[in-house]
């Protein structure tokens, strides 16, 4: 627990700290402004592919696959996902104010990653002298519960140190700037590995059987899926970007014997650095994933 305890509070100093850009490049207002509030959800590579990118013209092709990589539906119009960041900073700037917006804040930035707690308990003093006021979130869909404290009488609140948070919050945030933050509650959330397979020249996805829900047809149990790829250099600029879409069909007691499902694609690379990111879609209801990996060749 110490540990979860530890890395929790080093997450949050790690993010309260990413307040500057990197200085390899000089932003345009547009890619500033951005890269402001998007950086909070921004994993580590893409952070280093956006403060690397040379243009303008390139910082916008990044902008548009940021938000269209976390559409939980690319058929409507509507990007669910952003929209609802912007929702989620709005409201943590007008409940939570504490001398700084309230997207900075320790709650604030739980919320935008969480949403709202399925219940708050708020105590305003206990037996602590040092602790003027308690709040505790729990959220019971994710398995978290976080203590809020207020130390100095004047309403802010911050991650106990103590307490820190319970349950796998880190787990929660990573899906959650991987955009995974629309699945539905008692869903399975679709997981999968990436390898590039270096002699053979091809892409190795494969996804545990255990993370899937089949459709059974025709005496088979079967599962249909969309994979986009996005290839950078790990320099910043996109090399590649296709999309394949394969489908698993075996016998029930052939799929019981299984433990992952691969599927190979063909793919050919110069000699370098790459960062791959990938997003998994499965069809009727599977989920979405999304990984990125580092890939040297």
């Amino acid at each position: 627990m110490k540990h979860l305890i530890l890395s929790v509070l080093c997450l949050l100093v790690l993010i309260s700290m990413s307040c500057g850009i990197s200085g390899k490049v000089s932003l345009d207002p547009e890619s500033r402004k951005f890269y402001e509030m998007a950086r909070l959800i921004m994993v580590k590579e893409e952070k280093n592919i956006f403060n690397h990118l040379p243009d303008r013209e390139s910082r916008q092709e990044f902008i548009r696959d940021f938000w269209a990589k976390r559409d939980p539906d690319s058929d409507t119009e509507e990007n669910e996902f952003k929209e609802e960041f912007f929702s989620r900073i709005e409201y943590a700037n007008r409940y939570f104010r504490e001398g700084i917006p309230g997207w900075k804040t320790d709650r604030g930035r739980v919320f935008i990653y969480l949403g709202p707690p399925d219940k708050i308990d708020q105590r305003p003093y206990i037996n602590d002298p040092n602790v003027k006021g308690l709040i505790w979130w729990g959220y019971y869909r994710n398995g978290i519960g976080i203590e809020f404290i207020d130390t100095r009488g004047d309403g802010s609140y911050v991650i106990n140190k103590h307490m820190g948070s319970l349950g796998n919050l880190l787990w929660a945030i990573d899906k959650a700037k991987s955009g995974q933050t629309f699945i539905p509650s008692g869903s399975k959330y679709l997981d999968f590995d990436i390898r590039f397979d270096r002699e053979k020249k091809e892409i190795e996805i494969s996804i545990p059987v255990s993370s899937l829900s089949f459709i059974e047809e025709d005496g088979l149990l079967k599962a249909y899926f969309e994979f986009k790829f996005f290839i950078n250099e790990k320099g910043g600029l996109k090399e590649d970007e296709f999309t394949q879409v394969r489908s698993f069909a075996k016998p029930e007691d052939e799929v019981l014997q299984l433990e992952e499902i691969i599927f190979n694609f063909p793919y050919d690379l110069k000699p370098g650095k790459y960062y791959f990111d990938v997003l998994v879609i499965g069809k009727e209801g599977l989920g979405k994933a999304r990984k990125i990996v580092e890939i040297k060749l």
